[in-house]
């Protein structure tokens, strides 16, 4: 099978980590998902996380299969980078993205806090009152 772009599709749907990651990036107002280049893409004007990612090694693509890739701040990206969880991913990380393997040890407060931080650097103002509005309450 392969997504529109005649990428294979590389995912599971049942992937409980995938799951996981879907109902928190789905939460944020504004947010959709998307098949792009084989994987989930979770955006709203623009992408905040992918699930699923990898990195070459040696001329090949070594995959991380059950990940997140998302944007970080300019001043958290080398402490992430620096995180043995961590990877800098193909094509994203010259950009700034970070990916974040996922395991049965995964702290989802975490993971949520990341999501929103890449969030908060994509979507509108508008979506992002719209996200503290329902923080606040």
């Amino acid at each position: 099978m392969t997504d529109s772009g005649g990428h294979p599709i590389m995912f599971s749907d049942d992937d409980p980590m995938l799951i996981r990651v879907r109902e928190i990036a789905l939460g944020f107002p504004g947010a959709d998902v998307k098949i792009s280049h084989g994987r989930p893409a979770f955006f709203t004007k623009k992408v905040f996380c992918y699930y699923g990612g990898s990195i070459k090694v040696d001329g090949s693509y070594q995959q991380h299969e059950q990940s997140i890739i998302v944007g970080a701040e300019a001043d958290e990206r080398p402490a992430l980078v620096e995180d043995p969880r961590c990877y800098v991913p193909a094509y994203l990380g010259a950009y700034g993205w970070v990916g974040i393997d996922l395991d049965a040890d995964t702290d989802w407060t975490e993971v949520t806090e990341l999501i929103d931080a890449s969030y908060r650097l994509t979507a509108g103002k508008r979506l992002i009152a719209e996200l503290d509005l329902r923080r606040a309450g």
